[in-house]
């Protein structure tokens, strides 16, 4: 069965954007408005195959969840930001991300980490 992906992202546009195209690339997704619900999606779900999360989220951002995150599933995690600039990309993956995507998301790259860490992950 192939794995979900758990999209986290407090814009609905982001979500409805990333979800679109992944869909239409084969992918499954469940999409979280914040990372509380994302949370509850993994404890729920154990067919989530990888996280794309949002950094900058109000409530809880990326940074305070993804050490949650990584300590209590074992799902690779990639970080979603519009902070692209120098040392953002060491932030994310100092806090536990796997890998990092900046936005506007470049579909081929954001595909190819989903499938190196799919791949990982089957």
């Amino acid at each position: 069965m192939p794995k979900k992906v758990l999209i986290i992202d407090d814009d609905a546009r982001n979500i409805f954007a990333l979800r679109a195209t992944l869909k239409a690339r084969g992918y499954e997704c469940l999409a979280a408005g914040s990372a509380p619900q994302g949370l509850a999606f993994l404890q729920q779900s154990r067919d989530i195959g990888v996280v794309l999360i949002d950094m900058m989220m109000p409530e809880m951002d990326g940074y305070e969840a993804i050490p949650e995150i990584k300590g209590k599933y074992h799902v690779p995690v990639i970080a979603v930001t519009a902070q692209a600039m120098v040392g953002d990309r060491e932030k994310c993956l100092q806090a536990g991300a796997d890998d990092y995507i900046s936005k506007p998301v470049d579909v081929d790259k954001l595909l190819d980490i989903l499938n190196h860490h799919m791949a990982d992950a089957n």
